[in-house]
């Protein structure tokens, strides 16, 4: 079954409650169309780079899913309709990765000694 990641923005004024249920929603869509949500990040309420719908910032959630093309599709067409979610990008990957996303590991990134390169 075809492999995809899909982030959603939802706009700041949401409280974290009501951006779960966004979450929810969206496993709910691909569930009852036979496909699978293999896991679901909250990334938090995040600085956009250029105003959005007049939102300097976003909620940032991503899931990872196995579905097949049209369960997209509708995802796609369900969250279009939404009025809370500012942006959503849909890609297909060939794998999913092990463990969590590069944006929750960023901390864990930024505490490891850097290395210094003037030294020879």
């Amino acid at each position: 079954m075809p492999m995809y990641e899909h982030v959603f923005l939802a706009r700041q004024d949401l409280s974290q409650s009501q951006v779960d249920a966004l979450a929810q929603e969206a496993t709910k869509i691909v569930e009852s169309n036979e496909g699978k949500v293999v896991l679901t990040e909250t990334w938090g309420l995040r600085t956009l780079a250029y105003k959005i719908q007049k939102n300097r910032k976003a909620h940032y959630v991503m899931l990872r899913l196995d579905a097949p093309g049209n369960v997209v599709l509708e995802l796609e067409r369900q969250t279009r309709i939404n009025e809370d979610v500012i942006r959503f990008l849909t890609i297909r990957v060939d794998e999913h990765e092990e463990g969590p996303s590069v944006m929750m590991r960023k901390p864990d990134r930024d505490r490891k000694p850097r290395r210094d390169f003037d030294n020879n």
